[in-house]
């Protein structure tokens, strides 16, 4: 269904070639299950055109081995990707040239919109946040806040952007949260727990102020995440773990507007769930 020289592709830039195929089959079975009446109906057959993706407005691309494995599952293998996954383009940028049947085009077109759009407003708002970063030694971190079924994409969109991956599954390492510290009944009796179900995984722990703090960075963990502090308490914070092993993660009440002021606090990471959940979509088109 796609070609070697595209799983090539998809697999150097770390992606899973079944689960683009699996997304990709889904996305067209459910835009056009028994095919596009409307182009059946108007355009003959045999018709061919050219057709080009173009941003309508300026952004950072991701999702072009997405949108390309979309032409090729519709039977279009005469194609150019013109811009990079993590490219800054500008308005009217043509990203994907398209030559091949018109109808295929078409019934193409929403499906390869919607993946490339959706994934290059991530990686547009990522480097927002990145850019506001600039300068301090904070990394910008996603979260597990993701679309079902897209996380990998959306993550991988995340890193075009600029920024960094935290977990893809609670598999990855243990995240401890304040439902966590009440089940357990303190936040020592979780990371204890942690280690002793779990030795050696690393393990971040929430806290929800400076008391918690201080017991979190007594038990030598790798990292605390500080939820919805103030950049003063941010601050006492940072202060408070100058000389420890762990690392700072704020999360919680975070714009792109203070990411800045946050970032200059000298904490380690800004964990953001926005950039997947609420990223607008980059304004792309196809035209003939």
């Amino acid at each position: 269904m796609i070609s070697p020289s595209l799983v090539n592709q998809i697999e150097t830039a770390g992606l899973n070639i079944e689960l683009i195929n699996q997304r990709v089959a889904l996305a067209l079975a459910e835009d056009a299950h028994d095919g596009d009446l409307t182009s059946k109906a108007t355009i003959a057959a045999d018709q061919i055109s050219t057709a080009s993706f173009t941003a309508r407005k300026s952004g950072v691309i991701a999702g072009t081995l997405v949108a390309a494995a979309v032409l090729e599952h519709c039977g279009l293998t005469n194609y150019e990707i013109l811009v990079k996954d993590g490219s800054a383009v500008n308005a009217g940028t043509v990203i994907i040239k398209v030559e091949g049947n018109t109808r295929a085009i078409l019934l193409a077109e929403r499906t390869a919109l919607n993946f490339l759009s959706h994934l290059s407003g991530i990686a547009t708002l990522t480097s927002q946040w990145v850019n506001e970063m600039a300068g301090t030694k904070a990394k910008l971190r996603d979260t597990r806040k993701t679309t079902p079924g897209l996380r990998e994409l959306e993550k991988y969109a995340v890193r075009m952007g600029g920024g960094t991956n935290h977990r893809m599954t609670l598999s990855d390492g243990a995240l401890i949260k304040d439902n966590h510290i009440a089940a357990a009944g303190s936040v020592t009796a979780a990371i204890e727990s942690v280690r002793k179900g779990f030795p050696g995984v690393e393990i971040e722990v929430e806290v929800d102020n400076l008391e918690q703090l201080k017991e979190a960075l007594a038990t030598g963990v790798e990292m605390v995440l500080l939820d919805n502090m103030s950049i003063e308490q941010t601050k006492a914070a940072v202060e408070l773990a100058k000389n420890s092993k762990s690392k700072l993660e704020s999360s919680g009440g975070l714009k792109v507007e203070n990411a800045a002021a946050y970032a200059a606090t000298g904490v380690d990471y800004l964990a953001v769930g926005a950039l997947t959940h609420s990223a607008p979509v980059l304004d792309i088109g196809l035209d003939f």
